[in-house]
């Protein structure tokens, strides 16, 4: 089965739409990963200021392979990103990683 991980990024409110630009003009390397199977970003509505980014995957091993590389890449400014030169400043004040396994799932009939 595969395996989920979220990321809950704590974003201030005068920096939501900054996080939501970077995620739509990101360079979608994720998409063409090997075991990638799914990305969300999911907007709190209400009661928190945490964004939860939702990946699936094949494997574990699959997630570590692009944490290691075209994620780590993105991350460091040398897989493009806004405007060159200076690293942007971060969007969000806080990040945990949570990691699942997919034991059933549901699809609609």
């Amino acid at each position: 089965m595969s395996i989920v991980k979220i990321n809950v990024l704590t974003v201030p409110a005068e920096q939501r739409e900054v996080l939501e630009r970077r995620f739509a003009s990101r360079a979608g390397a994720v998409e063409g990963s090997d075991g990638f199977e799914w990305f969300e970003l999911l907007r709190p509505l209400e009661g928190t200021d945490q964004y939860l980014v939702y990946t699936r995957w094949r494997s574990e091993e699959d997630f570590r392979n692009w944490m290691n590389g075209s994620m780590k890449a993105a991350h460091q400014g040398t897989a493009g990103g806004e405007g060159g030169g200076e690293r942007p400043k971060p969007a969000a004040t806080g990040s945990t990683l949570w990691s699942f396994e997919v034991v059933q799932q549901a699809s609609p009939k």
